[in-house]
């Protein structure tokens, strides 16, 4: 049963870098054909796809955050990463990693971290 987690600081400041890590257990990220994707939703607020990683590592970013986003992978820690440049307290939300079975999209919940709570604030 492949398991995601996700980690990282719960607070981070404005115009600070936002990382974040999910380590995946039970399978591997290199596995074809899965996207590891991260997506958000900040309080109110929708869902929202924000980026991925691929089974052969290529990566994939929402338009809106493609400046800010950056997406990699560690194969031999089985984890993958977020990074959020330039953050805003806009960008406080919660943070889930989630396997997908395509890109940019909102996958069914089956294999989804549970979730990290990011504040932005001073």
């Amino acid at each position: 049963q492949v398991q995601l987690q996700e980690s990282g600081p719960g607070l981070v400041k404005p115009s600070q870098t936002l990382s974040l890590s999910c380590t995946v257990s039970g399978g591997s990220i290199t596995t074809n054909y899965y996207y590891w994707s991260w997506i958000r939703q900040p309080p109110g607020k929708e869902l929202e796809w924000m980026g991925a990683i691929d089974y052969s590592g290529v990566t994939y970013y929402s338009p809106s955050l493609k400046s800010r986003t950056s997406i990699s992978r560690d194969t031999s820690r089985n984890q993958f990463t977020l990074q959020l440049s330039s953050v805003t307290p806009e960008d406080t939300a919660v943070y889930y990693c989630a396997r997908a079975n395509s890109v940019a999209t909102i996958p069914p919940r089956d294999y989804w971290g549970q979730g990290t709570q990011v504040t932005v604030s001073s």
